[in-house]
């Protein structure tokens, strides 16, 4: 495989606190990288690019570090770290322990804290992928019609030899291709997002984890009539002043009954449900536009600048202005 994100590289130097922190900034805050032991010398290099739910970064170094996330549950942040050359001993939690090469990847769930140790001989290179929490729950909730309760936790080591991890690695190399390429179309949020979601499905129905059971039996049926019209209105007015009786009112149905399909189906009620995606939209716009936050907050019906910072930081782990300087 070429160099993956070659047209992005953000830091290639002999410092590594240089490579420390430009990890830092690539995943937006949700980790913490520190070494383990003395600081080696060689050369660092980090090659990334953030969008919304995700992150991608191309490793290449001989440090030992330790990575912490610093979320955790659905305020957190699953890693995939996929092998390109050479090797990596890798550990979770200090006591599950793999090889991590063009064999075997290692998946990194919200809250775990692992350690990263390239093995003499070749040069090692490593893609590492950051996934909001909140995507693989809304995958989850695509297949089984309701989110993990508790949330979903993989095993470490995925199996890239077999048919399943095969796909995975073809998704997860079709979505770097995408951000390595020229043409605008693979520019668009949309696709990107479209092949993250691909992506993340293929690892529920592929890697073992604590609702791998539950998935076995298939889909259920699909929402209630009720929650449908709700979601779908929710939608179309996202921009306006919601409150549980208009959108019960919208859905056919009260507000207690409405509050009950939420949860039930969707493990929230439906003014939390209102509150993230209203976050995740203003989050995108941070993103991809370059427009003032409070022009952006009060686009989306934010009325407190204040409460919408703490609900932002709660819910991505950083406050809008140190999302802006990630644009």
């Amino acid at each position: 495989m070429p160099t993956p994100l070659c047209n992005h590289l953000i830091t290639r130097s002999r410092n590594p606190a240089d490579l420390l922190n430009a990890t830092t900034r690539l995943f937006g805050g949700s980790i913490a990288a520190s070494p383990l032991g003395e600081l080696c010398g060689g050369v660092h290099e980090l090659r990334g690019a953030a969008a919304h739910d995700f992150a991608v970064g191309c490793f290449a170094s001989p440090l030992d570090v330790r990575v912490t996330s610093a979320g955790s549950g659905r305020c957190g942040s699953y890693f995939v770290n996929v092998g390109l050359s050479g090797a990596l001993s890798a550990s979770r939690g200090g006591d599950i322990r793999v090889t991590l090469d063009d064999a075997t990847a290692g998946i990194a769930n919200p809250g775990d804290t692992q350690e990263l140790r390239p093995l003499p001989g070749r040069r090692t290179r490593f893609l590492a992928l950051r996934v909001d929490a909140a995507l693989v729950d809304e995958e989850f909730a695509a297949l089984r019609g309701h989110p993990p309760v508790p949330p979903v936790r993989f095993d470490f080591a995925l199996d890239l030899a077999r048919p399943e991890g095969r796909a995975v690695r073809l998704l997860f190399r079709s979505l770097v291709a995408q951000l390595d390429a020229s043409e605008p179309l693979f520019r668009r949020a949309e696709l990107q997002r479209s092949q993250l979601r691909c992506l993340v499905t293929a690892l529920l129905l592929a890697q073992p984890h604590s609702h791998t059971a539950e998935l076995r039996d298939g889909p259920r049926t699909g929402h209630p009539r009720p929650l449908r019209v709700a979601l779908a209105f929710i939608e179309a007015n996202l921009a306006e002043r919601l409150g549980l009786d208009g959108i019960a009112h919208a859905a056919g149905c009260s507000p207690r009954t409405l509050s009950s399909l939420f949860r039930g189906r969707l493990g929230l009620s439906p003014m939390s449900y209102v509150r993230n995606l209203r976050l995740d939209r203003i989050r995108e716009d941070i993103l991809t536009s370059a427009d003032p936050i409070g022009t952006i907050a009060y686009r989306w019906g934010v009325a407190h600048l204040g409460r919408f910072a703490r609900e932002y930081r709660d819910r991505f782990a950083e406050l809008p202005s140190e999302t802006v300087t990630r644009r």
